[in-house]
């Protein structure tokens, strides 16, 4: 640094003697003179070799996650509108305890394959910069597992540099990165900042004319409530096959509010689904352990040891049938399961807990799994486009264990389900399913009490509801 500095004030004191040598007014030597005194101070401070060198920063890809493929996120995920919720005041200091300067905020969205070291670079911010942050705490690891659509808020300082950076995960939970002063410690300051939503309690009833989906939707339910419908009595009800014309239900369950505003839904807590004439009821309860499951108002567990249907409920194209013509071979040979038309890709369930004993490819079946469930039961998945597990895996009752598809033997996207008793296919729409276990005998009394307040609550919104339709005031919350 020495010689650097020798070298530099050589080169400026010859400037010097040339600026003061020329001829001008006096008033243009002191501009000179304050010229070359600024040169002396550059060259005074140029970094050495070895400083120049850490400036060439290797960018940092943190490549985030695709989900263009996953299902739907709970609604309460949907992002806040960060100048109206948690941009600070450019002049709030209580907002902004980390840089003095006044901030000027920019928002860049997350594309699919973004990686942070390019969104930096959008606000003139550099890998280095990248570097700062993300070595500065373990909370910064959310940056590297946003998604698509999500939005970073940058506050920069007057200077250009990154003074705080807002990332809002969903309209309840975000993460404020705070610029800190150099006195040796972190560069920033993380707060993690969660939100709690008012919840209220909303009543819906529908009769299907078409699908559940649809008289879902005519009652002013979201989707993902819907399919929680589907879920719960999925052990009961095969949802792509059972549903006629005049089945009803009517549902329970909770709103999420944010400054008045309705975000999404929360659990559902009670709910009554009529099948050709069958009635299933169940209720939320969650046990002394903070454990929450479905159950019947009698205390048996909503969930069976297997799915009526190993996916989500669509359109069928072929039944259960031991005498049918084969759409391939033009003869009559026995079906012995139940064919499911969906689009390809769609996610197929393990039906039940079980082993896999078979993940393989056939000429005939496609590639195909089946699945050991404990002493008797077997079930069999053929034409699947993918497997996702193989031979003598443990998989979990509604695991996904492949997606749809047409290999093998099918004129079309769909899936080939069989469910085997002690080797001998029965009808996976009506065999008789084990049950699960019931409600511990220890929590029986409490869940007695919380039922009961549940099922008069059910019964009086939809007193309320009815009465309100025959005045043409549908409620929209629940009593």
């Amino acid at each position: 640094m020495s010689q650097a500095r020798f070298s530099s004030s050589t080169k400026s004191e010859s400037i010097g003697r040339q600026l003061l040598a020329a001829k001008h007014s006096r008033h243009h030597l002191v501009i000179l003179g304050s010229l070359a005194a600024a040169i002396f101070i550059g060259l005074s401070i140029l970094p050495s070799e070895e400083v120049e060198a850490n400036r060439q920063a290797t960018a940092i890809d943190l490549t985030f996650q695709d989900t263009t493929n996953r299902l739907p996120q709970e609604p309460t995920a949907t992002l806040t509108n960060a100048n109206e919720k948690t941009t600070p005041a450019e002049d709030s200091p209580e907002n902004n305890s980390g840089p003095a300067d006044t901030l000027t905020w920019s928002t860049t969205t997350v594309r699919s394959g973004s990686n942070l070291s390019t969104m930096f670079q959008q606000v003139s911010l550099s890998a280095r910069d990248v570097h700062r942050l993300m070595s500065s705490s373990p909370l910064t690891k959310p940056l590297t597992k946003m998604r698509p659509g999500e939005e970073l808020l940058f506050g920069l300082n007057e200077s250009g540099s990154l003074g705080q950076l807002i990332y809002n995960k969903s309209r309840l939970e975000s993460y404020v990165f705070t610029q800190q002063p150099e006195t040796g410690g972190p560069a920033f300051s993380v707060e993690h900042v969660v939100r709690q939503p008012d919840v209220i309690n909303a009543y819906r009833e529908s009769t299907i004319d078409d699908s559940l989906f649809l008289a879902g939707e005519r009652a002013d339910l979201p989707h993902n409530t819907i399919m929680e419908i589907a879920n719960i009595f999925g052990w009961d009800v095969d949802f792509a096959l059972d549903i006629r014309k005049g089945d009803k239900f009517s549902v329970l369950y909770e709103e999420k509010y944010l400054d008045g505003e309705k975000i999404g839904t929360g659990n559902i807590l009670v709910a009554e689904f009529t099948n050709r004439g069958n009635t299933f009821q169940a209720v939320r309860y969650e046990d002394s352990k903070g454990v929450a499951s479905y159950f019947t108002p009698d205390g048996m567990n909503m969930r069976k040891a297997f799915l009526r249907a190993p996916l989500d409920f669509t359109r069928i194209s072929s039944n259960f049938n031991l005498r049918r013509m084969h759409p391939i071979h033009k003869s009559i040979r026995a079906h012995r399961g139940v064919d499911y038309a969906a689009p390809r890709g769609t996610p197929i369930f393990a039906s039940g807990e079980g082993k896999v004993i078979a993940s393989a490819y056939s000429k005939a079946n496609g590639n195909y799994v089946f699945i050991q469930h404990g002493q008797g039961y077997t079930t069999k998945y053929l034409h699947l486009d993918k497997r996702t597990v193989k031979r003598g895996q443990h998989v979990k009752q509604r695991q996904v264990i492949g997606t749809l598809g047409s290999t093998g033997y099918a004129t079309g996207p769909h899936l080939h389900y069989e469910f085997l008793v002690n080797g001998v296919h029965r009808n996976p729409r009506t065999v008789s399913l084990p049950e699960a276990e019931p409600i511990d005998p220890t929590e029986k009394s409490r869940f007695v009490s919380a039922t009961k307040t549940l099922m008069n609550r059910l019964a009086q919104n939809r007193q309320s509801f009815r009465v309100a339709l025959l005045t043409d005031k549908k409620p929209t919350q629940a009593d």
